[in-house]
């Protein structure tokens, strides 16, 4: 696994959620997701919140058109992959932003019989794939972004 020489990850979770999750542990999976991807040495920035389906709804229905709460959505900061390993001004790399409702979570590990830690997990590699520039919106691209999250899911898992 490459290590990254610098990776800022700015975390909020909301209150009332603090009790459930905590930042280092984020901050880990994080990590190892980007890492993953093997982005070298580089310098890289996101953010990632944990938030509920009011505030999910809310981002959803303003960003996507979608009126309803969903499990993650990511912001990248560049609309085209190609461009994604050009550092800013700041030689940063700014890759985007993740946000997750923990309430969502909650639900789909219920469903999915396993736990809202598992459940996370499989969120964060999901939005930070889309930081990178993956897409499921055709049947081809969702194929390989499928492969490539079970890929980094059994990374975590070892």
């Amino acid at each position: 696994m490459i290590l990254l020489a610098h990776m800022e990850i700015n975390i909020s979770i909301d209150k009332e959620f603090k009790k459930y999750i905590q930042s280092i542990w984020l901050r880990k999976i994080v990590k190892i997701v980007i890492a993953a991807e093997n982005v070298g040495t580089t310098r890289l920035e996101m953010s990632l919140v944990i938030t509920g389906d009011e505030q999910i709804h809310q981002l959803n229905l303003k960003y996507l058109e979608e009126d309803r709460p969903t499990d993650v959505l990511s912001f990248p900061m560049n609309e085209y992959p190609q461009k994604l390993f050009t550092p800013g001004v700041d030689d940063v790399i700014h890759l985007g932003d993740v946000i997750i409702s923990y309430s969502t979570a909650v639900r789909q590990a219920q469903e999915h019989n396993h736990s809202v830690n598992q459940e996370i997990i499989i969120l964060l590699i999901h939005g930070i794939l889309h930081l990178f520039g993956y897409d499921h919106d055709i049947p081809a691209r969702k194929q390989v972004m499928n492969a490539r999250e079970t890929v980094i899911l059994k990374t975590i898992e070892e």
